[in-house]
């Protein structure tokens, strides 16, 4: 009676296989198909925020090219990320906002309300970058679509308008009128740039960090 032959380990077994596959005319070496994680979208996505979850959001370096101010308003990149919650803010271009840095880099976020979010904790956000380092803060005009002066525009919060996280959000205007004629029409109150603090951002993303700062002036 024959003796019986070890069965191949299946390291072996997979060696050998892909060894077959290669030497065969015609044929083309096998990769197992890679699963991409899917990007988080809804409540989820509002539920990672303030968590420690790591997003990669490579900054937006300045370009001369653009022959404007390092300092001026950009048109947000479509593959750009929002360091807060890791969506795409070329998306949702209507809710977007934006960070320059002193060295050119810029930021964008999916809405005023991330944007808030990362001026509290710019170093958990983005390793090694400081709150210092923001030259300019951007929002966009709910009414025009243009970009506003962070600090200047007045943001309506507890209105219906959901972001695109399809949560409470900070729908941004040029100047107190137009917020207050938003306000009419949808609810909630307007409030300066300078109102928004810890305890209103925390209604609207209650899993906020403990750590979160008043955002700089």
């Amino acid at each position: 009676m024959p003796a019986l032959m070890p069965r191949p380990h299946a390291a072996t077994r997979r060696t050998a296989l892909a060894a077959l596959l290669l030497g065969s005319a015609g044929l083309v070496a096998w990769q197992w198909p890679q699963r991409t994680p899917p990007r988080p979208s809804g409540n989820a996505a509002l539920e990672g925020i303030g968590d420690d979850v790591c997003v990669v959001a490579p900054p937006t370096p300045y370009d001369p090219a653009l022959g404007q101010p390092l300092t001026a308003a950009r048109e947000v990149p479509a593959d750009a990320r929002c360091p807060v919650c890791g969506m795409y803010p070329a998306r949702a271009r209507a809710w977007a906002a934006q960070v320059i840095l002193a060295d050119g880099d810029a930021y964008f976020f999916d809405s005023p309300l991330s944007l808030m979010l990362y001026l509290g904790n710019v170093a958990h956000y983005t390793r090694g970058r400081t709150a210092e380092a923001i030259v300019a803060r951007y929002v966009t005009d709910t009414d025009t679509g243009g970009w506003l002066n962070a600090h200047e525009a007045v943001y309506v919060t507890g209105s219906s308008a959901m972001g695109p996280m399809r949560a409470g959000n900070l729908p941004a205007f040029a100047d107190a009128e137009a917020a207050q004629e938003f306000v009419q029409q949808r609810g909630g109150r307007a409030v300066p740039f300078g109102a928004i603090d810890v305890a209103l951002l925390r209604r609207l993303a209650p899993n906020l960090r403990a750590d979160h700062r008043l955002h700089s002036d």
